[in-house]
């Protein structure tokens, strides 16, 4: 056939085995959404219905692949509100495929690969090696691609590498059915990574608020152990709204995390689990090895097929100013006069709200849009609930590293700056862009 081919095609298991005829059909076109003006059409016949989707045919170098995948998942959306012929067909995962033949192309297996972060089941994928052929022909795994990305980055130490490396593993796990089970087996899968990475000495989560031991019976060739104060999944109370979470890791040199402060951090981890899978990275500058090394925070998408590691934003900077809000704990303001006065203050000023209920992504929005605000304050009946060893100093290392302010709800002190003298200690917060934070600080520390 010289039939030019669509730019992707989205084949359910129903009919996974697609042939190059042409299939003769209605077609309708949805035109209410600006991302599918570029000709999104959906397959109307009966025995096609809900089995394939056209994606957006004049895609070119110029639309973002972002806008791409957006126009895929309206077309799902679209096709559930389609009127079926005859029997409703029963619902299947759909599977994007993505083709440049000029023919739609024969799949050599009846059944679609399912893949997704993770089964729930704790063990290894036995069938998909998530591995990719780069274009010289080596295999690079997902630890090996993300190991480059570091030493691109100046981190030198072989340890130290592996620690990170081993909580980009660790995150390919999050299952479950409801919240608690769903708590638990993040947090599983979080020791079962580190303790196969065999770079770390002490480990400690929100689920198991204790040190536990996770040395290695043998330290690779001597080298230096690590700690780890983690929150293995942030934002289980919103997950079943489908909204974004994560995960939020804190590496500390050596062995022990009781009484260290988040200013002795050697890197901040957090992961996020969206449209995309993510880990922003942060690495002070005592990190990295070279001259003139400066602090960093950098992001890493997972990507083709979950198989590797690629740098999305090479550098995350937060600007001065950026009238982006997100007010943790609002119930605070009826009793915490200040801070009613700063809520209302940023409405009155016309500042955007971008708020979820997940810290990870509410902090996460202000290194994509490159400042902002986050607030968490607390007050007589409505008392802090962010942990210090498990999120804040973590993600205040990440916000300080990208050019940003954090600050204590009270005190003018960087969260950087308290140390973990209870490994459930709780304290209010606020992070952002400089001029943003000193805003807070105009109005919470005021006499």
């Amino acid at each position: 056939m010289n039939d030019p081919s669509p730019t992707g095609l989205l084949l359910s298991p129903a009919r996974s085995k697609i042939t190059s005829r042409r299939i003769c059909c209605s077609l309708e076109l949805f035109e209410d959404e600006t991302d599918l003006k570029r000709g999104l059409t959906i397959v109307t016949s009966r025995s096609f219905l809900s089995h394939l989707i056209i994606c957006p045919k004049p895609i070119n170098h110029h639309t973002s692949h972002i806008k791409h995948q957006r126009a895929c998942t309206m077309a799902i959306m679209a096709i559930k509100r389609t009127s079926y012929h005859g029997k409703r067909p029963a619902p299947q995962p759909p599977h994007i495929l993505t083709t440049t033949m000029s023919t739609v192309p024969q799949s050599t297996s009846q059944d679609p690969p399912h893949h997704g972060i993770n089964d729930g089941s704790g063990e290894a994928c036995g069938s998909h090696s998530y591995a990719l052929v780069d274009e010289e022909g080596k295999v690079v795994s997902r630890d090996e691609s993300l190991t480059e990305i570091l030493i691109s980055k100046g981190v030198k130490e072989a340890n130290f590498i592996s620690a990170i490396v081993s909580l980009g593993e660790g995150t390919q796990n999050s299952s479950g059915d409801d919240q608690l089970h769903l708590d638990i087996d993040c947090d599983n899968a979080v020791f079962r990574a580190i303790r196969e990475a065999g770079v770390f000495a002490i480990a400690a989560s929100e689920e198991t608020p204790e040190e536990v031991d996770v040395s290695p019976k043998t330290a690779k060739e001597d080298g230096p152990l690590y700690s780890l104060g983690f929150d293995p999944l942030d934002g289980s109370s919103i997950i079943d709204a489908n909204f974004s979470v994560g995960s939020i890791f804190g590496i500390w040199p050596g062995k022990g995390l009781l009484g260290r402060t988040g200013r002795e951090q050697v890197a901040s981890v957090v992961s996020l689990y969206g449209p995309r899978t993510t880990l922003i990275i942060a690495l002070p500058s005592k990190s990295r090895d070279g001259d003139g090394q400066s602090d960093i925070t950098f992001e890493v998408t997972l990507v083709k097929d979950r198989s590797h590691w690629e740098v999305s934003r090479p550098e995350v900077i937060l600007k001065p100013a950026k009238k982006v809000f997100a007010p943790g704990n609002l119930r605070a303001t009826n009793d915490n006069a200040k801070y009613d006065a700063l809520v209302k203050h940023w409405i009155s000023d016309r500042y955007t709200l971008r708020y979820s209920g997940g810290m990870v992504p509410d902090v996460y929005h202000m290194f994509a849009k490159s400042g902002g605000v986050f607030s968490n304050v607390s007050s007589e009946k409505a008392k802090a609930k962010l942990r210090l060893l498990y999120e804040v100093a973590a993600m205040g290392l990440l916000v300080e590293c990208a050019g940003g302010v954090t600050t204590h709800e009270f005190e003018d002190k960087s969260v950087l700056d308290f140390a973990v003298d209870d490994l459930d200690r709780r304290m209010g917060v606020c992070f952002g862009s400089k001029d943003e934070v000193q805003k807070y600080k105009d109005f919470m520390f005021s006499k």
